[in-house]
């Protein structure tokens, strides 16, 4: 065995979920879910900032200092923190009392701010709800959309000018003055099928698209998208358990190997009120349009997707003389991505190319040689500048100065991630900003103007912090989350040993590893496995963060935890790790896990008959596939809404990474865990959420039937109405580890609890 040690540290604790175990003692150092769900671990968060002027300033919520129960916004010098109560509490009082404010936004001049409150959830967020804009000079708060329905408009926002707010009701676009309050409708054929300035559900989960339009700066054109739905299958979710009939709940999905829905984009004349279409190449559900902004008032740029997802185009368009050109093409043998996956990203769903060179070029990380590397687009002429010729990964964009670029990347070590900053004229000089005493995962939000960020800091060893810095100075400006309290709880646990190391496979593959070793770790003792693995291209595990309480408390129980990357996932290692998967979830990310966990299991402290494994999403489905495909590794598997067969999940993303079924069904065939089921040897437990709108139960279902069919006897547990993330109800979260955690201490039992 080949196995190499890179970092080993010790003395970890940190965040999530810990859960007590039956009929043991405990003392003031070890967990318990009572502990763990009676408050008693908090941890201070950043709240969440409005940058302004530029980034000279921002506004963030805070709780009022003068009525009780009730926020109000405040404002805050970049530079010298002072601080000034921008909208008071007691100037957002309406009719129905004190207005609570989720989120807002400002108005271009300052002058105006629209608070968002009554939300209610689409999909993954609350992006519906109730919106009122509050004039900073009359003081004078006035409802939107106050004739419409309750709880009904998305994404209002201001033009340039400030005099209209646009939103979206009931998948159509209205204007609405935000003085005299007179509305009038832009689009007239929105339904649930003709969804205009929002999205579907694919759209939102794959591209992270929610807010589908936008206006020019000067206020006289709207572009929008536009999503033509009809023909879309209606997936249904049941609801059992609110009325004493069962009640259908319709879901527009496309499921892998259907057709997406037709998009295009539409400009809106602000004067005359009159929509033309953009003359994009194709047939609208063959494509798709992940990206679309104003470079200008006269000039959008649009980027466009094959069905394959492995070509995109980049358009320009002129809406005055309707001239549409493009400007730049990428292809791979693989997939193009637009989010990249990565925890340093800082957002989810924000496809805007980055405009810099006085908004006359753009910025795009691509991956069509080694390395992911960032160039720069020039709009008119189309001439590319490599930006980034250095031999490492760019994990990703930050922000911009005239003259610099800061990017995040982690040249030495996968696990980690620092800020980093060049030049923008391609001269292949870097340089490190972030201090050495932040060694671990590092992630910025940075001010437009790239001279002031938030910066949250976290390690295995290191709980989450986060500071206001000034750049490029890194100097911390002000503390806005310590954690010293948080810090000094878990200081006075048992602790874990982590441990980063690589393991080497029989074909040479070198897979990072995190290991978590139990407190009073005796290598003479042999102890129990819990692998925990993702698996897909969306996710790291491997990663030098927080390990959260509920590994620490399993650790503590004394089990070694172990996280694995295989090819495929996310890691900085270069374009042929991440793209190697293609055509081959399920198969190779499968294959590389158990290949990795024979040779961590020679370590003569690990026992290879108490193993378990578990994951949630594509860790699901990973653990699914390790279960039936290697039995002889893994003994215990809990699989946690996983995709059972590949060929009910939803197009966008299924595509992106296998292709289309309708060419290669037999790659979809190889990676689903259905395929596998009737080599279960171990125990087995299946969990899954009846209201899961991105794995739908139905492949719960599929799994079991395959299990029946082969005289598998096997564990599962449905929870009703709850969704992806089985966190709704009084009291699931605390269930569902407790769950989790007695079925692998029943069928992974321990030898030596901690203290023994």
């Amino acid at each position: 065995m080949k196995f190499k040690v890179l970092i080993v540290v010790c003395l970890s604790v940190l965040f999530t979920n810990g859960i007590q175990g039956q009929g043991e003692a405990r003392s003031d150092k070890l967990l318990s879910i009572e502990r763990l769900y009676s408050g008693e671990f908090k941890q201070q968060y950043e709240r969440a900032i409005r940058w302004i002027e530029n980034g000279d300033a921002y506004v963030i919520i805070e709780p009022s200092t003068t009525i009780d129960d009730a926020d109000e916004l405040v404002y805050y010098n970049a530079k010298t923190q002072a601080r000034r109560v921008w909208v008071a509490a007691k100037d957002l009082q309406t009719p129905n009392g004190q207005l609570p404010i989720e989120s807002f936004t400002v108005s271009p001049d300052g002058s105006r701010v629209i608070l968002f409150t009554n939300s209610s959830r689409v999909w993954r967020s609350n992006t519906k709800g109730d919106y009122y804009v509050y004039d900073l000079d009359t003081k004078k708060l006035n409802q939107l959309g106050a004739s419409l329905r309750p709880s009904s408009l998305m994404f209002a926002k201001f033009a340039t000018d400030n005099a209209y707010v646009y939103y979206v009701h009931d998948f159509n676009i209205y204007k609405e003055h935000a003085i005299t309050q007179e509305q009038t409708q832009l689009t007239f054929d929105g339904s649930r099928d003709i969804i205009n300035g929002t999205f579907d559900w694919v759209y939102e989960e794959e591209f992270g698209l929610r807010d589908g339009f936008s206006v020019n700066p000067k206020g006289s054109k709207l572009a929008f998208w536009q999503l033509n739905a009809t023909g879309t299958g209606v997936f249904y979710m049941i609801n059992n358990t609110d009325s004493i009939y069962s009640k259908p709940i319709p879901l527009q999905y496309p499921k892998v190997g259907e057709s997406p829905s037709g998009v295009r984009v539409g400009v809106i004349d602000l004067t005359t009120n009159h929509t033309h279409w953009v003359p994009l190449e194709g047939d609208p559900k063959a494509h798709y349009i992940p990206g679309m902004q104003w470079v200008n008032d006269d000039l959008l740029l649009i980027q466009q997707m094959n069905r394959l997802q492995n070509t995109l185009w980049i358009w320009s368009y002129v809406p005055s003389t309707k001239t549409l050109k493009k400007i730049y093409t990428e292809k791979e043998d693989t997939w193009v991505d637009i989010g990249y996956p990565d925890v340093s990203a800082n957002g989810w769903g924000d496809n805007d190319l980055m405009l810099v060179d006085d908004r006359s070029a753009f910025l795009r990380m691509r991956e069509t040689d080694t390395w992911r590397h960032v160039y720069k687009i020039d709009i008119r002429t189309g001439e590319q500048t490599l930006l980034t010729p250095f031999d490492y990964d760019i994990a990703s964009l930050r922000s911009t100065t005239d003259k610099e670029l800061y990017y995040i990347a982690s040249p030495d070590n996968s696990t980690q991630r620092y800020l980093y900053k060049t030049d923008l004229k391609g001269k292949g000089k870097s340089k490190r900003v972030t201090p050495q005493e932040y060694q671990g995962l590092n992630t910025y939000n940075m001010a437009p103007n790239g001279k002031y960020a938030l910066h949250i800091h976290q390690s295995h060893k290191a709980a989450r912090s986060v500071r206001f810095i000034n750049l490029p100075q890194h100097k911390t400006l002000k503390t806005i989350a310590a954690n010293t309290k948080y810090t000094t709880q878990l200081s006075q646990l048992e602790q874990p040993e982590v441990i980063f190391t690589q393991v080497t496979t029989k074909d040479d593959l070198d897979i990072d590893v995190r290991m978590i070793r139990p407190p009073h770790f005796d290598p003479s003792k042999t102890y129990p496995v819990l692998f925990h693995v993702y698996g897909e291209p969306w996710g790291q595990v491997a990663l030098d963060n927080q390990i959260g309480l509920w590994n620490t408390m399993m650790a503590q129980k004394g089990y070694v935890i172990i996280d694995m990357d295989n090819r495929g996932t996310p890691c900085l290692k270069g374009s042929a790790w991440r793209k190697s998967i293609y055509r081959k979830i399920g198969v190779l990310n499968t294959s590389d896990q158990a290949k990795a966990a024979t040779e961590i299991l020679k370590l003569p402290y690990l026992d290879a008959n108490r193993t378990a494994v578990w994951g949630w999403s594509g860790g699901g489905s990973m653990t699914l596939n390790l279960m039936f495909q290697y039995p002889d590794i893994y003994k215990t598997g809990v699989a946690v809404a996983a995709v059972s067969d590949q060929l009910i999940y939803d197009n966008i993303y299924q595509e992106r990474y296998m292709g289309l079924p309708q060419n290669n069904k037999a790659d979809f065939i190889a990676g689903s865990p259905k395929t596998y089921a009737k080599n279960l040897e171990g125990n087995l437990l299946i969990i899954h959420g009846t209201a899961d709108d991105n794995v739908h139960y139905q492949s719960a279902e599929i799994i079991i039937n395959e299990l029946i069919k082969a005289d598998k006897q096997f564990d599962m547990m449905a929870y009703p109405n709850r969704s992806h993330g089985i966190y709704e109800g009084r009291n699931t979260r605390k269930h569902l580890y407790t769950l989790i955690t007695n079925y692998i201490l029943e069928h992974t039992p321990i030898h030596y609890p901690i203290g023994n």
